[in-house]
């Protein structure tokens, strides 16, 4: 007896595999540009969010006062002594205000503690400038050393 294999019709194997790769490369493009697009990533009049850090005022791209008010949240590692580092850097990198982040709950932990702080822009600096949020690092080693930063506005 004789097996003779009928075509049924369907996809062919070779072609269906093409398609299953073209689709999951699809869903691996649309996955990548969602983190990449995530609202309060750097969108303006959303809060700056990272990993470490979320920023609720100011907000990036904001224009903001010579006077600026920080406030948001970060890990409970970024603190010392229940602080940390502000900068505010001119269009040319230059320092031109810092001040301190200060939390009054508890930042002996890994989960997210609220902070505010108050940075003073020095000079009559107006334009566009960036907002640096640095990790307090009382070790001074480069392995424990993290930042994150956003553009503000100077008025």
């Amino acid at each position: 007896m004789s097996m003779k294999m009928r075509h049924n019709g369907g996809m062919q194997p070779n072609r269906l595999s093409w398609i299953l790769l073209v689709l999951v490369g699809l869903c691996i493009l649309v996955a990548a540009g969602v983190l990449v697009l995530w609202p309060g990533r750097e969108g303006v009049g959303k809060p700056y969010v990272s990993e470490n850090v979320v920023v609720t005022a100011p907000l990036p791209g904001e224009k903001v006062s010579h006077a600026i008010s920080v406030r948001g949240e970060a890990r409970g590692s970024w603190f010392f002594e229940a602080s940390f580092p502000l900068q505010v850097r001119d269009r040319d990198n230059e320092l031109i205000g810092q001040g301190i982040a200060m939390t009054s709950d508890n930042w002996m932990t890994t989960e997210f503690v609220p902070f505010e702080g108050k940075v003073q822009i020095e000079g009559e600096y107006t334009g566009p400038a960036t907002l640096v949020l640095m990790k307090d690092n009382p070790s001074g080693l480069p392995e424990n050393e993290d930042a994150v930063e956003f553009p503000i506005v100077v008025q």
